[in-house]
């Protein structure tokens, strides 16, 4: 398979790999960080011909790894100096994580704006671009998974648990009560940030919200507030990144 570019979405819990066309994004792979290696690339990338790598990477020194191993084939490194199809109004533009400004890139292509990308991973980001196409700041929250994992590691009796929608808000065994208390907690998170941002943005009328990441369908399933989720949104936006720069 060969394409005219390599995308790449390296994050903290896994990387994303996708061959990628002018229009759209093809297959997808990915590994979980802390695996990749030289033999895990070999094989991950197996098959897979591309004319240029376009990479945003939010763990540096598992992006230069997979810099070097890509070399010496040519590699577009997201940041706010390239041409995003977006603009950028952020006191420090060098401080934006590159995934955030590959979602403001796919977001602001498929909906214009204003638009928020709510981005569940790790940690759970929002990217707010202007009606005017401009990325000009964002919320960054403990993810749900940290949150749940964190009161397993801190406490003697609570256990770890899988991450699913609650049978009811009042839990009924203790895996219930932290279902409840995570997932609809967790709602509340994502609903009072939107509504501060909508407050900011003057209330907007049409305030376009689009989820990605890991638990965006589970949380997104019951808040109305969330248009659409688009799990491939990161790997579109470098798609985007990528058309434009070369």
């Amino acid at each position: 398979m060969s394409a005219d570019f390599l995308l790449i979405d390296n994050s903290n819990s896994f990387t994303k790999f996708a061959l990628g066309t002018r229009k759209e994004v093809g297959v997808s792979r990915k590994l979980a960080t802390r695996t990749i290696t030289p033999d895990s690339l070999k094989n991950v990338l197996s098959g897979w011909k591309w004319e240029t790598a376009v990479i945003c990477s939010v763990v540096p020194e598992v992006g230069e790894r997979i810099v070097e191993y890509i070399d010496p084939a040519p590699v577009l490194r997201v940041t706010a100096r390239v041409k995003l199809g977006v603009g950028v109004d952020y006191p420090k533009p060098a401080t934006i994580g590159a995934d955030r400004l590959a979602n403001a890139a796919a977001a602001w292509a498929r909906f214009g704006g204003p638009v928020v990308v709510v981005d569940f991973g790790t940690a759970v980001s929002f990217d707010v671009i202007s009606a005017a196409g401009k990325y000009i700041g964002g919320v960054i929250a403990p993810g749900l998974e940290a949150m749940t994992h964190y009161l397993h590691s801190r406490t003697a009796l609570l256990p770890e648990i899988v991450l699913a929608e609650p049978p009811s808000a009042i839990g009924k065994s203790t895996k219930h009560a932290m279902l409840s208390g995570a997932v609809h907690g967790y709602r509340g998170l994502v609903r009072e940030i939107l509504q501060e941002v909508a407050g900011e943005l003057g209330k907007p009328r049409k305030l376009a919200v689009v989820a990605t990441g890991g638990y965006a369908e589970l949380i997104a399933a019951k808040l109305p507030e969330i248009r659409t989720v688009v799990p491939e949104l990161t790997l579109d936006g470098l798609r985007i990144i990528g058309a434009l720069n070369t």
